[in-house]
């Protein structure tokens, strides 16, 4: 049977409770028509023995893409930075045990992230089920610390209910991923289909949106009141949608801001309001405020060690804290705050801005302007400064602010894989808009970069991807170069190549008394052949002064994969720099601090 285009109307009919007409489906077949209900246009996977009937299912539509990567983790990463940059949920398909648990880095990626996700794996028939058959493993025992949710489905009935559910929880609430696993004789199996569900109910899940009006109300008059404000938010306000929200309070209030790395873009980075990012590899201005700001406001942030450093450090001095956040789990998880407000922060975010716009307070604007020279006093350090006039070697840092100059008036999208390169990419292009900068927060997982990139090409066809790497990341899912090439996704690969890890070995040049050990990448493979020999375009750049031709050039080639070598200074270390152990404000500002 034949599900196509023409079919659509009916799949919509059915989830609007209208002329829902019982017919006998393969349980393959209802899966592709709640993939076509929910209006999903992409799936990233590869096939496999358990999953054969619902290829055999997506062979017989034309309304969904597939696309067939190399590697079950880049199917999951793809989905994901598909999700990250358009808000909608990402979903994949990998087939049963190695394709399960080659996806497991994906799931926990997505997971510490909180990115909506629907992930459908193949199953053993459900008779084999515990028996050790050929490419078995317990999918949702291994997947139950890393996903919102997990389902096993045991009778194709159930299937319509369950993606309805599945999509359901991935998307609402506190966003994550939700794995479902099919049995193969359940994909093979009639049932009778009576339309895709209209609604879902589940007793269990009731997420709440709107925050406690009292707890708003408090918010408010501490805000009012305060004499050192800042304004601190995470990524929840990009999952949230509410980014616009935020820069209406900010600019309401006048209040200094800063975003967490997963929040870059909440805020324009070229507002003067806007403090840089703060935590580790933060600026001495956005640390300084959050360790001495007597009220702030924490906005779908959740106080992680990558931001505070130690808590006993943070706690040393007395502020009084609002949390907002839809997950009541993050608040007062690490630091104790005073008026916890758990809701949506679109919805509390808006019921603020009301509040204020009624209220006759208004913030102490002498106070305001002392806590103002304070920061500005901070600002004039410069903790950003490097060797802009270096002729000898092409500086990190240099590359990353060349193509921020470049494609700063672009409709323009940056990913990164994870290390030093993420921490310059984070620091040095200027974001001004949100779900603009698609990176591996909460895991840390290199190999993210070019799926990442592969992922949004497809869903932004007329934007600039580029993905930050380092020549150690970019191999762990090189093999996706293949993709690109087959499903036409012309990405610009920026290489920061130092020749090492370089996180690992800045980390080893600083706790470690400088034994490099295995941070060194010996063996490195030619570039530029093997960008060509995927068949894309190869760039290698040696010189300072050919950063800005190679990267125009680039450009130049809208319709080609370009592979950019940029061989950089392999001293070079990421500051500033927060040390484990340490707090936020007992910074290294640089090289001569060690």
């Amino acid at each position: 049977m034949e599900i196509s285009k023409a079919e659509l109307s009916s799949a919509a009919a059915a989830s609007s409770g209208m002329g829902a007409q019982s017919e006998e489906l393969m349980g393959a077949e209802v899966l592709v028509k709640a993939l076509q209900a929910e209006d999903v246009k992409f799936v990233w996977g590869y096939p496999g023995g358990a999953v054969l009937y619902i290829y055999d299912a997506f062979y017989k539509q034309d309304t969904i893409q597939h696309v067939l990567v190399r590697h079950e983790q880049a199917a999951v990463h793809a989905a994901d930075g598909y999700a990250r940059a358009t808000g909608d949920v990402g979903v994949a398909l990998v087939t049963s045990g190695p394709g399960l648990t080659n996806a497991v880095t994906g799931i926990a990626t997505a997971y510490m992230d909180s990115i909506p996700m629907v992930i459908i794996a193949g199953q053993v028939p459900t008779p084999a089920i515990g028996l050790d058959a050929f490419q078995e493993c317990d999918t949702v025992g291994i997947t139950r610390p890393i996903v919102k949710h997990n389902f096993l489905v045991k009778d194709a009935k159930d299937l319509a209910m369950t993606m309805k559910k599945a999509f359901h929880i991935a998307r609402t609430g506190r966003p994550g991923p939700v794995v479902v696993d099919v049995p193969k004789d359940v994909s093979f199996k009639k049932v009778a289909y009576h339309g895709y569900p209209e609604k879902v109910e589940m007793r269990s899940y009731n997420p709440v949106r709107k925050g406690h009006g009292g707890q708003i109300r408090k918010a408010l008059q501490l805000l009012l009141t305060a004499k050192r404000p800042y304004i601190y938010s995470g990524g929840g306000v990009l999952l949230g949608n509410a980014t616009q929200e935020l820069r209406t309070l900010v600019d309401m209030l006048g209040y200094p801001v800063t975003n967490t790395l997963m929040g870059l873009g909440a805020y324009p980075a070229s507002d003067r309001k806007f403090l840089g990012m703060l935590g580790m590899h933060g600026t001495l201005e956005a640390n300084q405020a959050m360790q001495n700001c007597d009220v702030l406001l924490a906005v779908g942030a959740r106080f992680d060690d990558r931001v505070i450093g130690n808590p006993k450090h943070f706690a040393q001095n007395e502020r009084k804290i609002i949390h907002v956040d839809i997950d009541p789990s993050s608040i007062s998880k690490r630091v104790k705050v005073d008026i916890p407000i758990v809701g949506d922060v679109k919805d509390v975010l808006t019921e603020l801005i009301a509040m204020i716009r009624e209220s006759d307070t208004r913030p102490d604007a002498e106070a305001l302007s002392g806590w103002w020279k304070a920061i500005e006093g901070w600002r004039s350090r410069d903790c950003m400064k490097y060797d802009r006039d270096n002729t000898e070697v092409i500086k990190p840092q240099r590359v990353v602010e060349t193509l921020w100059n470049l494609t700063k008036d672009s409709d323009a999208y940056i990913t990164s894989d994870v290390g030093q390169h993420q921490m310059w990419a984070a620091q040095y292009y200027r974001f001004d808009e949100p779900r603009r900068w698609i990176n591996s927060g909460g895991l840390g997982t290199m190999g993210v970069g070019i799926p990442y990139a592969m992922g949004i090409k497809l869903a932004k066809p007329d934007s600039e991807v580029f993905c930050i790497t380092g020549e150690g990341s970019v191999q762990m899912c090189i093999q996706e170069l293949s993709t690109c090439l087959q499903y036409n996704t012309p990405i610009k690969i920026v290489s920061l190549n130092n020749r090492y890890l370089g996180m690992v070995r800045q980390w080893q040049e600083i706790e470690y008394s400088g034994r490099y050990s295995h941070s060194y990448m010996d063996a490195l493979p030619n570039f530029v052949k093997l960008a060509e020999a995927y068949g894309h375009v190869g760039m290698l750049i040696e010189r300072p002064q050919d950063v800005e031709p190679a990267l125009r050039e680039a450009r130049k080639l809208k319709d080609r994969t370009v592979f950019m070598d940029f061989r950089t200074d392999p001293t070079e270390n990421v500051f500033p720099m927060v040390q484990a152990g340490k707090g936020i404000t007992e910074m290294l500002m640089g090289s001569e601090d060690l």
